[in-house]
């Protein structure tokens, strides 16, 4: 696991062996089944998790108990209710699995000591939210400006791999449409 985070992290800014040794004592192995709970909605949220393998769903629940999928993450990616990870409050969130899951997550404690031990991490991570920012920002214009179906259209095109490995129910909650419209959608 500890590979796939170096690789990952080397896409950005190099490490020497000794600073991803420092890099690596700071993150923690975690492995998850299908259908587990990373963490749940009302709790206080420490952890910032890299997923290694596996695939994941960040998801809001609305005073109806409707479920208002935020993101997946799979390998090769971040996730954390990062409001309540910054902030030290509670989550409004859960991040759910949707295969089983191995991540590695650093503690807020740690993340906070590793940048100011380590600049050039903290060059990483903000990299990794600028990179966050940007599709936070095209999700949300796709929102605002496409119809379903373009909507759909483009998260097959930015995303083909997750087309694969998510039902569509799953796909239809995620772009704020029932499974049926979903379904009838000729793509």
């Amino acid at each position: 696991m500890y590979d796939i985070l170096k690789n990952h992290i080397e896409k950005i800014i190099s490490l020497t062996d000794s600073e991803f040794e420092f890099v690596a004592s700071l993150f923690t192995p975690k492995v998850y089944k299908k259908g587990q709970f990373i963490f749940h909605e009302g709790e206080y949220l420490t952890k910032n998790f890299f997923v290694c393998k596996g695939l994941v769903k960040l998801v809001y629940n609305d005073s109806d108990a409707r479920e208002h999928i935020v993101s997946f993450a799979m390998e090769d990616w971040w996730e954390t209710d990062f409001e309540a990870f910054y902030t030290q409050k509670k989550t409004t969130m859960s991040l759910i699995c949707l295969e089983d899951t191995d991540v590695l997550f650093i503690t807020y404690d740690d993340y906070k000591h590793l940048c100011n031990a380590l600049p050039k991490i903290e060059h990483f991570f903000l990299e990794k939210a600028y990179f966050g920012f940007i599709a936070a920002q095209k999700r949300i214009l796709s929102a605002l400006t496409l119809n379903t179906a373009e909507r759909y259209r483009q998260l097959i095109e930015r995303y083909p791999n997750l087309i694969q490995r998510v039902p569509k129910s799953q796909l239809a909650a995620y772009l704020g449409v029932s499974r049926e419209t979903l379904s009838r959608i000729s793509i």
